[in-house]
C-alpha cells in the first residue's frame, strides 16, 4: 500500500525568486498573470513529484491575492499536494513575501491547481 502522506511530504516543492522590475506592473507590483505563472510551474513540479507521472493542469481554483508584492521583495512558493483522486491531484500553492533587508515575511498569495496524470495516448490513467 502506498503511503499517501509520506509521498505529500516528500513531493512539497519550494521555489524561491526575487521580484525584478521586469515582472512589475505600474504600481511596481509582481504582475497577478507572472504569479499564476510561477505558481502553476510549482504546482507541476509537485505533483509530478507526487505521482511521477506526465501531469497537465486541468483547472485553477480560488486565486486569491491578498497583498500586494513589491519589486525589491524575495518570493517564496510553496506547492503541497492537498487532494489525491483516482487520476487527479489537487496543488495548494502559497507565496509568501519577504522583505529583502529584515526578517518580515507575509503570505500574499494563495492558490489551488487540479492536475491530472495522463498516458502517452494523452487519456488519463491512475495517479498512484
Amino acid at each position: 500500500m502506498v503511503n499517501i502522506e509520506a509521498l505529500k511530504d516528500k513531493s512539497e516543492t519550494r521555489i524561491f525568486k526575487a521580484v525584478f522590475p521586469n515582472t512589475t506592473n505600474h504600481y511596481d507590483t509582481l504582475f497577478g498573470g507572472t504569479a499564476l505563472h510561477l505558481m502553476d510551474e510549482a504546482s507541476f513540479i509537485c505533483a509530478t513529484r507526487f505521482s511521477r507521472k506526465k501531469m497537465v493542469t486541468v483547472s485553477t481554483d480560488k486565486i486569491d491575492f491578498s497583498t500586494p508584492i513589491p519589486q525589491g521583495t524575495i518570493v517564496e512558493l510553496v506547492a503541497r499536494v492537498n487532494k489525491v483522486g483516482r487520476t487527479s491531484c489537487v496543488v495548494k500553492v502559497d507565496i509568501f513575501m519577504e522583505d529583502m533587508y529584515s526578517y518580515k515575511r507575509d503570505k500574499a498569495v494563495t492558490g489551488f491547481f487540479t492536475f491530472v496524470a495522463v498516458g502517452d495516448d494523452k487519456k488519463p490513467v491512475a495517479i498512484i
